[in-house]
Parts: C-alpha cells; structure tokens; sequence
C-alpha cells in the first residue's frame, strides 16, 4: 500500500489507486480541514467506525474519523490530524475491500494545510521545482509552488553579464524579451566557473526511489549546463564541459527536498536543529556539490531566503525496499555516502593526505523502518571503509601489479594518520579497525606499517584487528567469514545500534564504528561489511520482537533474496566509482557461496579494471578535481593542461609499434613473387627491428603510457619525483600546475635511476 502524502507543505500529492479506488478531489474548507470526496463509499465498517479485523495496525477506536463514512461520501480531517492520513487511508482501502496496484501518482495544487509558524522542516526546505526564465539579462528561476514554505513567492536572479552575480528579488523582475519559453526545472546543482565563463548545472528530471520516514528521495536522472554568456569556441572549454558532463553521467546522485541525506539517522535525531537550513545541516564529507554552490551558500548571508534553492546533493547508493520477514511488514534501506575529501579513482587516490582524509572513504548506514502501533521505529547500522590512512601508492606503468611505495616514515604518517582517526571517533566513537590485506607478497609491506602506525598512535579507543581474507577463505570457503566475526564479538556487543522512535526520540545509540579496509576497500570489504550487517540484522530484529525465539530471518527465502540483492548492488556501485567495474566476488554476497562463475565473472572484471585503470582513469580523475573544485580553470587562463608534454620520440613509439605489425601482418599474407624474396626478407627484417625496438621502449617506459591525469598530479607523484620523505608536505588536492612534460620526466628519470643502481649492485 503506497500513499504519498506530505501535510508539511502546501503542495499536496494525489495518489490515484488503479481503477478500483479513486480520490477524486481535494478541497479546501475555511477551518481549513482537510476534506477527501472518495469513490466508492465504505461499507465494511465495524459498529466501532473501524474497518474489519483484516485492516492491519487499526483496533476499535483508532481511526474515529471513518465513522464519517457510513453516510457520506466526505471524509473530514480536521486541521492538525492530517499527519494520520496514510493511515487512515489504509484503513479505508481495507474497509471497501479493494486491492491496489502500482499507483499513478498526479499532482494536485490545492493547500490542505497551512504550516505553522513553528513548523522549521517547512521553512528550511528546498522549493521541490523551480519555474526558470530566460532572458538576454539574466536566468530567473521561481518556485511552482506558491507559498511552499515561506510567506512570499520571491525568484533567484543569476545576472547573465559580469561576473554572473547572484541575487535574490521579493518579486519576481518583469521577463522582457525572453530568449525561451519557460520550462520546469527539478533544482540548482551549482554553479561553476571554467576558463572562458560561468556555468548554471540544472537537474532537468529526476526519479523517486522511495520514502524515507515522510520524506522522498529522489535521484537525478538527467541534468544541464547552460553558459552564463555566449556559447564561446574553445577548445579547452570544450573539454572541461566534457569533463563535467561525464562526471555527471556516471553518478548516481540523490537528495531530498526536506530531508537530510548526507547524515546517519543517529546524527539527524541528535542534532535537532529545527532552525536550521537543509545545506546547514549537510555533513561536509558527504555535500558531494558543495564547492558548486559556493556563490548560492556566499550570496545567501545578504539573501537568506536563498537557503529554498540551495539543494545538497549525495554521490553514493541508496536503495529502499518495502518488504516483509516472516509475515511482519518493514522498510529496508541501504544507504553508503562517499566523501568528497580526496576523492577519485583507483590508483591515482591511495592512503591519506596531510589533512586526515582517507581516499575512497565511504559510510554505508543500514536502516530498517518498522510501524508499531501509532510510533515509527527506526533502527540503523553503521560501518565505514577508507583507505590505509599512509602516505603510499602503487605506480602504474602497464605492469597488472603496479608498484607499491611507501613515503616517509613513521614521524611523517603519524601526524596525519591522528587528525584521520580524531575525526572520526569524534563523529563515531571507539574505532575498531579490521585489516583485509594480504600478509606475505606484495601487499605485506602497507600491512606491516599499518601495524606499526597503530602501535605508534597508542590510542585506546582504537581496536585493531587483522584478517588474512585470501589466506583464511582460501578453496572458496568463505564461510570462515565468520572466524572474524567472532573475533570482533566482544566489541560488536558493547557497539550496539541506534534505535530511534517517531524520528527524535533516541532510544539507543551506536558508540563504535568497525571501519575495514583491504588494498582497495572493496571486493573483500564487501563481504565483510554485508557479513556483520548481516549479523547486527538479526539482532535488531530480536529486539523489537518480530523474530520468535531461535527464529532467523534468513529462513524467510524472499527476505534473504532481497538482503543479498541491495547488498551486491551497494557492492557494485561502490566499486564502479572507485575502479570503474563492478565489484569482484559478488557471487558471495548475492547466494552466500563462491561459484566457478562468479570467479569467471571476477577474472572478466579484473581484466576490464587493467584497462581502465591504466588508459582511461586520468580523464575520470580530471573529473573529479573539476566537479569538486580541486583544479580551478579560472586561475590559470593562459596555459592548457591538455597537451600532450612527452618527448616526441615516446609519443611515436606506439606509432612505430603499431605500423610494425601491420607491415609484417601484410608481408605474412599478400601475394608475392618467388623471385622477390631477396626484398621481401629485407623488409620483414626491418620491421621486425622496428617491432622489437618500439616494443621494448614502450614496455621499458611503461609510465609513459598511462593516462594520467592533466589537472591536479596525485600526490605521491610529488612525492616519488621529490625524493620520497622530502615531498609529503603536499596539499590535499593534489599538486596544481606540476602536470606535463616536468612530472612525467621526472618520474620516468626516477625509474631509469633506480633501473642503474640495480644493474650496478
């Protein structure tokens, strides 16, 4: 049964049930009660007013206001009890018997109730879809909806001319001499500033995935950058909007219009801040558009009202599932949020930066909703993945392994690796760590300085815990999972969950965080983190007695399908965004066994990593820097950082490579005469030699054939080219203007160097 029912605001939401049941109209009365004309006319009441047994959750004199419907085709709620409408339509649709469908939901303007002067979740909400006009001077954009949360209707003005300025009008200016007709909009991503103009990003549509408590969720389907001024000719220009347009293709982003999506259920209730704008609110790690609506978030300390356009936005997953166990209804969610500190792809973003931020950091919160009675339970899980908070990284120059460095010892990672670990048992509480990470071959030396790294930080409230993944689930026996999860035990029973009722009354608190990390933080991440959700589950199903003695919910079939389904989709997306391939042993998480396809699956995708990674993740990364405001076009007009800085030598040895081949492929097969075989075994001889020289080049200087990243050089390339302990003092955003002919020369001379001393030893 779906209602989509919002009494907070003024714009209602008609869901129309397929066929059988109609709402044919909304009207407003002057009491302002709410009043609901509905087809067909109840007739299975109780002498109670209720509607039969069969009405789940409804007891004799829980919903008194069928009692309207013996006689009547009006149901009247008079003002202030409109909150209960869902139920109480609930209760309706069981009385008349009628079965429902997917609903077809159609917007209705009329105002059923006003807000109160205290209600701030109105007030501090985002204006759900803007109305923009265009003209020669400037983009006017007002709300659709009159009245939607606060008392005037007035319009955000971005003046076309100068430096795009930002304002905000009582009244909407007069549109004269409009370039084009006026068009819906589904709000402002930001505004951003490349090398030639400011740019406008609109979200152009959208797709509802589910309600969270009373607020939809949406995410963006579709979205538009539109120039400030006139469409200039470019050619760096162009490529910063490819940029942006492909980084706003992979996505995917989510938001809300009154609710907060970038915090933990546990934060929302404990902060209280009614007063509050929805961007104020925002956790600064997970305001994914933050940097583009800086101007908005700048103009606003003059324009206030400004706060109803100012839309956070998520890069994550966020799944929703209306589902039951063993018979009882609940609301499953699935939520992980990727930071916006230091991030980026796969082999370009590793370890941590002087700030304290971990790459590839995400927080995956698990929530199950659950109605009892007239109260709303809301039980949630937290984890956290990040990577190993050292300065360290993995060189890639087209070998499948790339090299693993470490930079600077324990004085230089120990300072930075504090401030991470501050953060975080700040936000929340005692960490217990779980390493994945192989011990022996290439990934033991991060392992032991890691080790070391804990040793030296000394901080009782972190709890570390080593698990050979590979080792201990050798043969497919990934079952023995649940070795650490007994390790970890004694930890995960004083860590406890948060329990929430009605969305502010906090029942019970999360106090730690397990925080896992393998070499990447995902494939073997995953299965951990679904394995101790899966496990804090049931607990929480236990304690809110929907689960009889001994019972497991994993015996309900369809409730363990869906489980392991949002769990892999979690996986998956979390891996793309970071690798560019889903997630490897999915298999695992979706049927709880490893399978020789799933291993096939996994070797498919380790291949399509190689080839991402090393020859496509440096226009992806260049994304990142541009969308987050790491690389600021603006700053350095003049120079281009899309020219190709190798010598000429390295950028024809592909060329040469290439025409070998091809030449030898053509002397293999074509016609030839007996007669010229003298010449012909010239020429195979001379392309052979081309084919070995070019080939040896390119493997020989491997790093020059990786697709780096032009704008904003990874840090431990700094640190690589400088000398290792000497370059750590490197921002967080990477090396601005060391791009080019300088880091690349630098780095490839570092290798020949090291390729000396070797010989020599």
């Amino acid at each position: 049964m779906v209602f989509e029912v919002n009494p907070g605001i003024l714009d209602g939401m008609l869901v129309v049930l397929d066929r059988e049941v109609a709402f044919t109209r909304w009207t407003s009365t002057q009491s302002c009660s709410l009043v609901l004309r509905l087809n067909p006319i109840p007739t299975k009441l109780n002498p109670h007013g209720n509607p039969c047994a069969h009405a789940s959750g409804n007891g004799p004199g829980k919903t008194p206001y069928l009692r309207n419907l013996v006689d009547s085709e009006e149901l009247i709620i008079p003002r202030g009890q409109s909150r209960r409408l869902p139920r109480l339509l609930e209760a309706y649709i069981a009385a008349v018997g009628a079965t429902t469908h997917e609903p077809h939901r159609q917007a209705i303007h009329h105002p059923f109730e006003p807000p109160t002067d205290n209600d701030d979740s109105t007030k501090m909400s985002v204006y759900e879809s803007l109305r923009l006009h265009t003209t020669e001077q400037s983009y006017i954009f007002e709300s659709t909806t009159s009245g939607y949360g606060s008392s005037n209707n007035g319009c955000l003005v971005v003046a076309r001319s100068g430096d795009g300025a930002v304002r905000y009008e009582e009244q909407r200016p007069a549109v004269l001499g409009a370039s084009q007709a006026p068009r819906t909009i589904y709000g402002i991503l930001g505004l951003i500033r490349l090398r030639v103009q400011k740019y406008l990003i609109l979200i152009t549509n959208r797709k509802r995935i589910g309600r969270l408590g009373t607020h939809d969720v949406f995410q963006i389907t579709s979205t538009e950058i539109i120039p400030l001024g006139n469409t200039v000719k470019d050619a760096d220009e162009t490529r910063y909007l490819g940029l942006l347009r492909a980084h706003l293709g992979t996505g995917p982003f989510y938001y809300s219009y009154e609710g907060d999506v970038t915090n933990s259920v546990q934060r929302v209730a404990q902060a209280q801040q009614n007063g509050a704008a929805l961007w104020e609110r925002a956790d600064e790690r997970f305001f994914w558009n933050r940097y583009l609506q800086s101007e908005l978030i700048d103009a606003r300390s003059e324009y206030k009202q400004l706060d109803h356009f100012i839309l956070p936005v998520m890069y994550g997953f966020f799944e929703i599932r209306a589902t039951t166990v063993h018979g009882a209804p609940l609301t499953f969610v699935l939520i992980s949020r990727r930071s916006r500190f230091r991030a980026g792809t796969r082999y370009f973003t590793r370890g941590i930066d002087m700030e304290g931020h971990a790459s590839n950091f995400n927080e995956t919160e698990q929530i199950i909703i659950v109605n009892q009675g007239e109260k709303e339970r809301r039980l949630s899980y937290v984890q956290t993945r990040g990577s190993i908070p050292l300065f360290w990284g993995e060189v890639n120059d087209l070998k499948y392994r790339p090299k693993l460095k470490l930079y600077g010892g324990i004085e230089h990672n120990l300072d930075p690796a504090r401030l991470h670990f501050e953060e975080q048992k700040r936000i929340y509480g005692e960490q217990f760590l779980v390493n994945l990470v192989n011990q022996k071959g290439h990934e033991l030396p991060v392992k032991n300085a890691y080790e070391d790294l804990v040793h030296n930080l000394n901080d009782p409230a972190i709890h570390y815990t080593y698990f050979d993944f590979h080792h201990e689930c050798s043969g497919m026996r990934w079952h023995r999972v649940q070795l650490l999860l007994d390790a970890l035990e004694p930890g995960l029973g004083e860590q406890g969950w948060t329990d929430v009722e009605d969305g502010t009354q906090v029942l019970r608190t999360q106090k730690s965080v397990v925080r896992t990390n393998c070499m990447d933080c995902l494939d073997r991440t995953n299965v951990v983190q679904s394995t101790l959700a899966r496990h804090v589950l049931t607990l929480q199903l236990c304690s809110l007695s929907l689960l009889a003695p001994g019972q497991e919910p994993w015996t309900d079939s369809g409730f363990e399908l869906m489980f392991r389904g949002v769990w892999a989709d979690n996986a998956d997306c979390v891996s793309k965004s970071y690798s560019g391939t889903g997630a490897l042993k999915t298999d695992f998480t979706r049927t709880g066994r490893r399978t020789k396809m799933g291993a096939w699956n996994d070797f498919c995708n380790s291949v399509t990593r190689y080839f991402m990674n090393n020859y496509l993740d440096g226009p992806r990364q260049d994304a990142y820097d541009l969308f987050l405001g790491s690389y600021k076009p603006y700053e350095n007009p003049s120079t281009t950082p899309f020219l190709d800085p190798r010598p000429l030598l390295a950028q024809s040895a592909p060329y040469i490579l290439i025409s070998a081949l091809i030449m030898l492929l053509c002397a293999l097969v074509l016609p030839r005469d007996e007669e010229a075989w003298i010449p012909l075994s010239w020429f195979v001889w001379v392309w052979v030699g081309a084919l070995g020289w070019s080939g040896r080049y390119v493997v020989g200087h491997g790093v020059l054939y990786v697709s780096w990243p032009r704008l904003c050089v990874p840090e431990w390339v700094e640190m690589e080219v400088g000398g290792g302990s000497g370059g750590v003092g490197v921002g967080s955003v990477g090396q601005k203007g060391m791009g080019g002919r300088g880091f690349l020369e630098g780095l490839q001379g570092r290798e020949d160097v090291e390729v000396a001393r070797k010989r020599q030893e």
